[in-house]
């Protein structure tokens, strides 16, 4: 009996308690402000879910030490600990709210992990039911709660991967301005105009209002000044704004009108670039510049 008991457990500790709402995560086009994204916060609860599960690990080692509980409540509280950090790290970075510009390569690792530890988790507590609904111990209907939850991790899994590649597609669109602009490039760039040499934060305001205006939806912006992917590659992206539309369709035939008009400087990418660039785009300022390496002269 003990031994059935053990099994249960460890197949049980993945039920899914009562879900806590949670806002997608906000689209690469149209980054939140940090108030919006601080709003949504729930560091605390899960900090508190945390501190929970290590007390309750703590507690079990005890026991199973003791002889009290059998060793498989050991690893049952092991894992719900580990399922806490990870959902932890979900929470910061792919339900936080916050625009993916402040997300790091690193980051975007680390959290595709913890989406797929956390599904790999729930599929081993759906096998040991299974084992437990085939020897007739358990109603089957013991599985319909195990599978909701392995649909909600399933999901998180899937925007995970999303976001990073998402994040993937700005690195390559930051690597192919840096080569295109580069002299070494030989023409690269399809588009440039200097204009006045500078884009002003006034400017970026007033673009997004006529873009509204004209279209009736947000400039799809996909980096807003520095951000996160620019600064690991190494690239000073202050001052600059790039925007996720082809200079030839309507919107971008627009776009570069409206920024000659006045003498807004920008670069236009036309074609994805093998190794560099997903697609088309239309950075929008200065060409980035390099930022200067920790001993380098400024």
């Amino acid at each position: 009996m003990q031994k059935v008991l053990a099994l249960l457990f460890a197949a049980c500790f993945l039920l899914p308690s009562a879900r806590a709402a949670v806002n997608t995560p906000t689209d690469v086009n149209v980054p939140a402000s940090p108030d919006a994204a601080a709003s949504g916060d729930r560091a605390p609860v899960v900090d508190r879910q945390i501190g929970l599960a290590d007390q309750e690990l703590q507690r079990i080692s005890a026991l199973v030490e003791s002889g009290a509980l059998p060793r498989a409540r050991l690893e049952e509280a092991r894992q719900k600990l580990a399922d806490a950090r990870d959902q932890q790290i979900l929470d910061r970075s792919l339900y936080s709210g916050a625009p993916l510009q402040t997300l790091t390569p690193e980051g975007a690792q680390e959290m595709i992990g913890a989406a797929t530890r956390r599904l790999d988790r729930q599929k081993q507590a759906i096998a040991a039911m299974q084992n437990l609904i085939d020897s007739g111990m358990v109603a089957r209907a013991a599985l319909d709660p195990l599978n909701a939850e392995l649909g909600f991790r399933e999901t998180d899994c899937d925007l995970a991967r999303e976001r990073a590649q998402l994040l993937d597609e700005l690195a390559a669109m930051a690597r192919s301005e840096q080569a295109a602009i580069a002299p070494s490039a030989g023409g690269g760039v399809e588009e440039h105009f200097a204009g006045k040499g500078a884009l002003s934060t006034s400017d970026v305001q007033a673009i997004e209002v006529a873009y509204q205006k004209k279209f009736d939806k947000p400039l799809p912006i996909s980096a807003l000044g520095e951000t996160a992917v620019h600064r690991a590659l190494g690239f000073d992206h202050r001052g600059r704004v790039d925007v996720a539309l082809s200079p030839d369709q309507a919107e971008g035939v627009w776009l570069l009108e409206y920024l000659e008009a006045r003498r807004i400087p920008y670069y236009a990418f036309r074609a994805a670039v093998p190794g560099k660039a997903t697609g088309a785009h239309i950075h929008i300022g200065p060409a980035s510049t390099r930022l200067a390496r920790p001993g380098e002269a400024d």
